[in-house]
């Protein structure tokens, strides 16, 4: 668990993520309305260095973030408003997923058969004393599954992270 303070500090464990992943990465990103999943997907934009403003896909379910050559693109999906596996296969993200990192929004639970590693990030914007006075605290897990992520030493994402980082 890492303590993120603001906005930036979840944007900055993003672009620190960006260093471990590779194409066919699928990354899952849980927490409630509000939590910073689409900063966290920013913060793994810059870090990849895709083209474009990453803004929530609410509406458009999925956008494709072009990278410069010799990076992968990133996919970034937000699940939100889907309510069954079929409307998920109707993205063809299986088309997409071994070029590309894909970062999907409310996808535990349903994402998790795109590919057979995942790491899911959890932001949790629970209230308590480690989270400090700061309104925009909270509190950061990754954890890796599958053979992608055997042996992977991800305690690094979770020391703690600044805007720097």
């Amino acid at each position: 668990m890492v303590l993120l303070p603001d906005a930036d500090a979840t944007r900055a464990l993003g672009r620190r993520l960006a260093g471990f992943l590779r194409a066919g990465d699928l990354v899952l990103v849980v927490g409630e309305l509000g939590a910073g999943k689409t900063t966290f997907a920013q913060g793994v934009g810059e870090g990849l260095g895709v083209e474009g403003t990453i803004a929530s896909p609410t509406f458009i379910i999925a956008r494709v973030h072009r990278a410069p050559a010799g990076r992968p693109s990133l996919v970034h999906v937000d699940a939100y408003r889907l309510t069954s596996l079929a409307e998920l296969d109707d993205l063809d993200l299986d088309e997409s997923i071994g070029d590309a990192v894909t970062v999907v929004e409310w996808g535990e639970g349903l994402a998790e058969v795109l590919a057979d590693s995942c790491l899911t990030v959890t932001l949790d914007r629970g209230r308590g004393a480690d989270l400090g006075p700061e309104a925009d605290a909270r509190r950061g897990t990754v954890r890796g599954r599958g053979p992608r992520w055997d042996g992977v030493d991800l305690a690094p994402l979770l020391q703690s992270v600044d805007a720097d980082s």
